[in-house]
């Protein structure tokens, strides 16, 4: 056994250290790894528990946030502040059709819009159908949109190669087209397809452009499926109709939404002779918001995840009472000499707590680099996107912490109540 004291210093503890030396950090520290390094497999079995629940959260939370920013994404690639008018139903000697079932939106509706409601800056008439269309050997059957050229601002939407049409362009219903990405590898390949020419239904156009891939939207279609033509190209050409099936427009501002909304509704009730009792014959829809809803449940979601991974902190914290509950059994006799040559009640509390949170430091720490490992190979191996939160990792740690706190309190307040030569004369 060492030298419980030394010349010229108190005696105090079982390794002749002084009084002013123990009650430093470092040597509480440096005390409460040696007792832990005495039993390294119980040690590391006691910190799984932490370990397992820190890198859970982390990892659960990354795969939130990454779900949550491709969310986010495919809200921006819908088109921000955008407002969706669609043509609503109709009434049919009692019978009330689906949606698009009047033809009561027209391009002069959209023209009043953009000119008298100064809360809009973008609106394009929208008007579409399936087509089969035709390069060569190959063909594909796809979506032929007929918009305006504002209809790329109000979706965000950039040209990829070549360039947009004009205005010019839909007043004289060219025979010009935008592909999207999906489009040009079925019909093309490898091949640059600006200035081919195709076939649309029965009607020969000329590729001018080539979109910017946007991927996959929030409801599962897939965005670069598509042709994009003047709306009065395929008015005239394709369709044969003088309606619009949607018009499409953007606010000036997330919180111009939705008075522009009110002055819309207005606006078209006006031009369209509904009576106060009549029900409007046409929708207003925000894909923006319909997309944040998805991404509010997919928060909900993360949380809902993030705190079932957090139970195992708090099996990991039962953990480390009962090792320290039995480390207060096993070592009773050496708490009773520490008191007999001169150790407080305090000290031995402070000792048994200053081990409980360096058991759930460590297990912390291992466990935030288990959790940024996780979500590195959940990233690379299933091909999910994920983000690490620093704010996941502190809030992980700082419960950890709290939880080395909270379940070693109780270990280190019975070891410090022991009476001293009860705990001399224990076997």
């Amino acid at each position: 056994m060492p030298l419980l004291a030394q010349q010229g210093r108190e005696p105090f503890c079982l390794w002749g250290l002084g009084k002013d030396e123990v009650n430093s950090l470092s040597v509480i520290l440096r005390v409460a790894f040696a007792a832990l390094s005495r039993n390294k497999l119980r040690t590391a079995l006691t910190m799984l528990g932490i370990i397992i629940g820190v890198g859970a959260v982390i990892c659960v939370v990354a795969i939130g946030q990454g779900a949550s920013d491709q969310v986010k994404e495919s809200i921006r690639n819908l088109g921000e502040n955008m407002i969706w008018i669609e043509a609503g139903g109709r009434q049919v000697n009692g019978v009330r059709t689906g949606n698009w079932g009047t033809k009561s939106l027209t391009v002069s509706d959209a023209r009043a819009i953009e000119q008298q409601i100064p809360l809009v800056q973008n609106v394009s008439p929208h008007v579409d159908t399936g087509v089969q269309v035709v390069y060569k050997g190959q063909n594909w059957y796809t979506t032929v949109r007929g918009v305006a050229p504002a209809y790329l601002q109000v979706r965000h939407w950039p040209v990829e190669s070549g360039s947009a049409f004009f205005q010019h362009d839909v007043e004289e219903a060219t025979d010009v087209c935008l592909l999207g990405r999906t489009v040009v590898e079925n019909l093309f390949g490898q091949q640059d397809p600006v200035g081919q020419t195709i076939r649309v239904k029965n009607l020969p156009c000329l590729v001018v452009g080539v979109l910017a891939p946007k991927g996959q939207s929030p409801f599962g279609g897939d965005q670069d499926d598509v042709l994009i033509m003047p709306y009065t190209t395929v008015q005239r050409k394709i369709k044969g109709i003088t309606w619009v099936d949607d018009i499409m427009c953007s606010a000036v501002s997330p919180e111009a939404l939705v008075p522009a909304e009110r002055q819309i509704t207005a606006l078209l009730r006006e031009r369209h002779h509904l009576r106060p009792d009549q029900p409007d014959d046409f929708n207003l829809r925000h894909p923006a918001a319909i997309a944040e809803t998805q991404a509010q449940s997919q928060r909900i979601m993360t949380i809902l995840l993030a705190s079932i991974a957090s139970i195992s902190l708090l099996v990991g914290g039962i953990g480390i009472m009962n090792i320290m509950l039995v480390s207060v059994t096993e070592r009773t006799r050496e708490i009773g000499v520490r008191m007999a040559v001169g150790a407080t009640e305090q000290d031995v509390q402070m000792q048994f707590l200053s081990e409980a949170v360096m058991l759930s430091c460590l297990g912390g720490t291992v466990g935030v680099v288990t959790g940024v490992l996780g979500s590195y190979l959940v990233s690379r191996i299933l091909e999910w996107r994920t983000r690490v939160s620093p704010e996941a990792i502190v809030i992980a740690t700082m419960f950890s912490l709290a939880v080395g706190v909270f379940f070693g309190y109780y270990p280190a307040h019975k070891a410090a109540c022991l009476d001293p030569i009860d705990a001399l004369r224990y076997e």
